[in-house]
């Protein structure tokens, strides 16, 4: 990676700055990007300390206009892209909408991507790899009716959380097909699961019903279980350096840097069709 320039969305903290990190350490040069401007330049500034590989710039990328803003930024900057690492997530407990009027993990999850990505593509032409990241339990089916949470939000095992990272692997499922021509490679990966900021301060009130239960247990060992965040790095770490997976495109990938298969209603082509029309449609 020594010479080549990785973006990571969200990566102030938690999974994305542990993928930061295992980056700068390979050699990478590694743009990190917040919403907070001191978080960003701490988080920078620490892994840059004896390498000068990290660099912060601050963008809310749950906006349209951040998005904008923050590709003409890098564009700006100069050079080539080598990856793009969209980790940025949210998890609200209640149906919210962005400045744009876009449901706010819809915008999160599969509008960010869809954006960014492609106010980025002049950099990434010609090798250029996008990791995509899913997480939660994702793989049930995709509801056309209901893709900014219209008419339910959270059910019993049902919540816009999973359905929204579902939808951000249909979308990169085309993605990928569409940017083929242009030698970009579009992947997906499952990190598993961590003990990360966002995680330890979602409500109760986010959780499906079913789950709920078991929420206060899940919260009490997590620090233990899941306190090590760079074993869920590993797979976007994988996706974004390793030469095994040089010219793959359009695959899903789980925490053990295998292939995992795609979920069926992702390999539904009307599924596949709502949802990039849909970030077409926000994005225009």
């Amino acid at each position: 990676m020594h010479g080549k320039t990785v973006l990571i969305t969200g990566s102030t903290a938690g999974i994305g700055k542990e993928t930061a990190r295992a980056l700068v350490a390979r050699g990478a040069h590694v743009i990190l990007v917040g919403r907070d401007p001191r978080r960003a330049e701490a988080a920078a500034e620490e892994l840059a300390r004896g390498t000068g590989r990290a660099e912060a710039m601050t963008a809310d990328v749950f906006g349209l206009r951040g998005l904008r803003d923050l590709a003409a930024r890098v564009r700006e900057r100069g050079g080539r892209l080598d990856a793009l690492v969209n980790n940025a997530g949210a998890n609200t407990d209640r149906r919210r909408l962005t400045a744009d009027g876009v449901e706010t993990m819809f915008a999160a999850h599969v509008l960010a991507p869809y954006t960014l990505t492609r106010e980025l593509l002049p950099l990434l032409r010609g090798g250029g790899r996008v990791v995509n990241v899913t997480g939660g339990i994702p793989g049930a089916p995709i509801e056309l009716d209901n893709l900014q949470a219209e008419k339910r939000f959270m059910g019993w095992t049902f919540s816009q959380y999973n359905h929204t990272k579902t939808m951000l692997m249909a979308m990169s499922h085309r993605m990928a097909e569409r940017l083929r021509e242009h030698d970009v490679a579009v992947n997906v990966v499952y990190p598993g699961h961590g003990d990360t900021p966002m995680n330890r301060q979602v409500a109760m009130s986010a959780f499906p019903y079913v789950y709920r239960p078991l929420a206060p247990l899940v919260r009490l060992i997590a620090p233990l279980a899941f306190g090590d965040l760079a074993k869920p790095a590993r797979s976007s770490v994988h996706l974004a350096a390793s030469a095994e997976v040089a010219g793959v495109s359009g695959a899903y990938f789980g925490q053990n840097l295998r292939h995992r298969p795609w979920p069926r209603t992702v390999l539904d082509e009307r599924v596949r069709d709502a949802v990039w029309d849909l970030c077409e449609k926000l994005s225009a």
